[in-house]
Order: structure tokens, then sequence, then C-alpha cells
């Protein structure tokens, strides 16, 4: 049965999907039981275009749960046919084989030039198994379920081959019907042979990508072996054994002591930072105050020039001050015309218990030369 969205996409094609029976790419599961969904054997997969609609719900199937119809006979497409495009139910079917071990963007960057070398591509991707690989090229990270799984759920791939034999022979391709293999330029040396796709190049079926530079399953590794150190000590802290890891138990403690040494150093680089901050926040905080401080000085200058400098406020306050006192010290002088009075002669003194006038003053003296000294004795006598 087709669903909302298969029809709706069909629909826009202006094609139907046509019968499952009558299908060349049919993906009918051989499996038991129901599959995604509720499906059952008896539902068909939807056709290539709108799978590519809905690639990104599940993983892409392994080829022996894939039936394919080989009553119709299959004619292999050529180079300007795929280019031009081909019909909704006769996609070119490109092929792309590999190792795949630690999946990274280079080999998903590969497949997606490859589901994109013409409008209407169904890729097809080979995984060498563990037995072949370790026998051919060397020891794989990943052992081959779980390379398998990773092509699996890369979005590009529509049908994975598990087990992939290393040199295509012309069996294979006939098998999966595959009109053109694709894979970067560069000869690739194996198997005694110094470029297993040469017989490929030599029947137009080769179909280059390119390489993504700076990234590869060997750098990836060549990096870890690198700092494994650092790895090893990581994997520790995670609660991985020594064991696990294959390390000796004098590493061990050498890792351990590392790790120590390492957080000694981090607090220590912590404090250098936070003294850093420190003495940084107090130097702007002491600009900030010094340039307070010469804003305040200047002012207070200022205003200290202004009541003490020599035509200062306190100056002018002082001279006014000082005319005032010796105004008022030193009155004005009579005129020099005013009449003089003759002052009145003081009275006289006479002193106690004596009959006999006082002696004169020296003024008196001075001016009365007949002046009478005056004796005490008699008074001393009576």
């Amino acid at each position: 049965m087709v669903n909302t969205a298969q029809k709706f996409l069909l629909d826009v094609l202006g094609k139907m999907e046509p019968p499952t029976s009558s299908r060349l790419n049919s993906r009918k599961r051989r499996k038991d039981g129901s599959g995604p969904n509720g499906a059952t054997e008896l539902d068909g997969i939807p056709p290539k275009m709108s799978r590519r609609s809905l690639g990104l719900r599940e993983p892409a199937p392994f080829s022996d749960e894939v039936e394919i119809d080989y009553s119709k006979p299959y004619i292999r497409v050529t180079y300007e046919e795929a280019m031009r495009g081909t019909p909704l139910d006769r996609p070119v079917r490109v092929y792309a084989d590999g190792i795949f071990d630690l999946f990274h963007s280079g080999h998903a960057r590969a497949l997606m030039q490859a589901k994109n070398l013409f409008p209407n591509t169904y890729l097809i991707v080979g995984v060498c198994s563990d037995e072949l690989t370790h026998n051919f090229k060397g020891f794989t990270v990943m052992n081959e379920n779980e390379r398998y799984d990773a092509v699996q759920h890369c979005r590009y791939v529509d049908e994975v081959v598990r087990n992939a034999p290393w040199t295509l022979t012309p069996e294979f391709l006939a098998e999966h019907r595959i009109d053109f293999v694709a894979h970067d330029d560069i000869p690739y040396s194996s198997a005694g042979s110094d470029d297993v796709y040469k017989h490929i190049k030599e029947a137009g079926m080769f179909a280059p990508t390119q390489r993504t530079e700076g990234i590869s399953t060997s750098d990836i590794i060549t990096r870890i072996v690198r700092d494994y150190d650092v790895y090893a000590r990581r994997n520790l802290q995670r609660g991985y054994t020594a064991k696990e890891l294959n390390v000796s138990f004098i590493n061990e403690k050498k890792y351990h002591l590392q790790e120590r040494v390492d957080k000694v150093k981090k607090r220590v680089k912590d404090v250098e930072e936070k003294s850093k901050e420190f003495v940084q926040k107090v130097e702007e905080k002491s600009i900030d105050l010094i340039q307070k401080w010469e804003e305040k000085s200047r002012e207070f200058i200022g205003n200290f020039l202004e009541m003490f400098g020599p035509e200062g406020a306190l100056k002018h306050m002082l001279k006014e001050g000082k005319g005032r006192m010796l105004q008022a010290i030193s009155p004005k002088q009579s005129p020099s015309s005013s009449p003089t009075h003759d002052r009145s002669p003081s009275p006289s003194f006479r002193w106690p218990f004596s009959t006999k006038t006082p002696p004169s003053s020296p003024a008196n003296l001075s001016r009365n030369e007949s002046a009478v000294t005056y004796d005490i004795s008699e008074d001393e006598e009576d």
C-alpha cells in the first residue's frame, strides 16, 4: 500500500507507482514478521525517488534482504544516458566499496559524490569482511558488523553488500546489475595487482570521485598512537582497567601520578590566572583612583592659589583688616588751628598721718628750682 507522502510525491512526478511484482528494484523483505511501522512481507518498499525523500527514516537494507526481479533483462546504460537522466523505475546503479573502518567524514563525502554522479542514482556500497581485510590490508579497529552498521546509517546509501569481494568479477557485477563503479582515481595496489580497478576502467565502468584531504582512517589511528599516553590516562580515569587497556602495572601507576601532577599544575595555573585577573583589576582601579586624585588635586591647588596666592582673596582680606585695625588704633589728629586750653593743676596729695606736704614730682622739681625737700626723719623720731 502507498502512504499519503509517497502518493503525493508520485502525483507530483506525474507517475503512479507500478505494481510490486513488475518493479525492477523491489525491496520486499525476506524476513518473517512485520517490518518497521507495521509493514508486512506483502508491502513493497517505495520506489527509488520516494526512498530518497524518506531515506533518513531507517537504515539502508542489506543486499540479501532485497529481492530483485531477474525475469527482465538488465541492460547497462551508457555514461551519456546516465548523465541525461534515466526513468524513475530505472535508476543508474552505482557501486562503491571499501573497508570503512572508523567511519568518518572522508567516507561520507566519497559516498555523497557517488550518489550525486547522475541525476537518478541508486547507490550500492560493498563492505569487505574482517577476514579479507586482515589478509590483504591489516587489522581493523572496528569489526565487520560495526562497519556494516556504520555504512547502513549513512544517508547517501541505498543498499549495503556484506562480505564484498576484494576484486570485482563480472559475475558479481552481473548479479547486482551494476552500471558504474565509483572510487577515487588514485591507483589502488593490492592483492598482487598494481590497480584492482584496472579492468573496470578498461571496461568504461569507472566513475572517479575525489578524496577528502586531511582525514583518513590511517590518520586517525596515527593520532591515537601518537597521543597514546593521553588517551590511556583518560580511559583509566573513566573506569577502564589497566588489563582492558593492555597497560602494565608500572605504567598504570605512572599514569595515575601524571594525572595528579596535571591536576596540581591546573590548580596552579588557575591560581595564576586568577592572580593576573586580580592584579589587572587592581591596576585598573589604581589608574582610576590616580586620575580622580589628579582631578581633585588640580581643583584643590586652584582653590588654594585663589585663596592664598599673591593676589588671593586672603591677602585682600588681610589688607582690609589691617587698615581697619590701624584706623581703630590711631585715630585722626586734631587740627593745628584748634585753640589750646590750660589744664587745671592736679590736686595735691597728702600723705596720711603727715601734716607736711608730699614731695614734688621730678617734673615739678625741674620746673621749680626752689622746691623744698621733704624730710621724714622727724616723723620717724616721733
